[in-house]
Parts: structure tokens; sequence; C-alpha cells
């Protein structure tokens, strides 16, 4: 691989999982931005937001992420990373950006099963609400997304085919 790719996408969508795959699949290493950010501050990123707000939190999300350039791998990023500053222009200058794409449904399945806890954002959103803050938040995000070089339909495919449009946009 030339440069690094970076999993885009919403909570839930399955960078971390996927992101563990593809770099196995590829005999690269992964990389996961929150996980670097949560040994960096020494505390879960909801304590963190609650001790500092969100706006002190993505500048520590930025910075993060430009330590990620010229690594070499899959780099998994937080959902909203690509939403904030200029780091969807500085992802697609720096690497090959996938997004993991779902639909709002699906991510509400997928978040409904999860640890809300661990997910700051969701601030212990059930059932509908949860739903339609997904909804409303996928509305918002989803032009910076869309910008990804690659673009694919989580659910609906194989990691096989998330190696082969990998490997193929490599070598354009």
């Amino acid at each position: 691989m030339n440069k690094p790719v970076y999993l885009i996408g919403f909570m839930g969508s399955g960078k971390t999982t996927w992101g563990k795959k593809l770099a196995k699949a590829l005999d690269v290493p992964f990389i996961d931005l929150d996980h670097e950010l949560v040994e960096k501050i020494g505390m879960s990123i909801p304590e963190y937001f609650s001790l500092h707000g969100e706006t002190q939190f993505r500048l520590l999300e930025q910075e993060t992420l430009h330590a990620s350039q010229n690594r070499e791998g899959i780099i998994s990023t937080g959902g909203g990373t690509p939403c904030y500053f200029d780091n969807m222009d500085w992802l697609l200058d720096n690497g090959t950006v996938l997004y993991l794409k779902h639909s709002p449904k699906s991510l509400w399945s997928r978040l409904s099963k999860s640890d809300v806890h661990k997910r700051p954002a969701l601030k212990g959103l059930q059932g509908e609400d949860l739903l339609h803050f997904i909804e409303e938040k996928l509305e918002e995000r989803e032009p910076f997304y869309n910008r990804a070089h690659i673009q694919v339909d989580q659910i609906n495919t194989s990691l096989e085919d998330l190696v082969a449009l990998v490997q193929n946009y490599d070598h354009q």
C-alpha cells in the first residue's frame, strides 16, 4: 500500500471490526485513532467529553489524526472526525478514504445492541428517539462521508470485496 486507508462512517458502522479484518487480510497494521486518543488522554472519551467539552475533544481528535500522517496501514477514525475543521480534506489528501455506509435503520439496529455509555453522543437514547437522532446526524454527516474515495454498502460487501477495492484503488 502506498498510503494509509482511513475508514470513516457513522458510529456503529463497523470501522474497528472491519478495519482489523482488512488489516489482517492486507498484512498491514491496524490503528484505531479513538484508542490512541484514549491512551494519550488517560481516560475514556465520555470522561473527556464531560470534563472538557466537545470543542476540546475535536481539537485533540484532529491533533491525533494529523499525527497519523505517513503511517502505514488501516486507520479507523471516529464517526465525527471527517466532519470537523478541514479533517475531510486532510484525509483525502493523506490517504485513501473508505466510507462504510449503512442505512439509518441498520445503524439503529446495531447501536441499540451496543453499550451506549461508551458513546457520549447518544446520551442514553433508545427506540424511536435513537432512530431520529441517527437520521438527523447522518443527514448532517453524509455530505462529508460521501466525499470518500471509496464508498461501500457495509452490509452487502464481503471482506474479499473490500480487499479488492482497496488494492485496486491503491494501484490507480
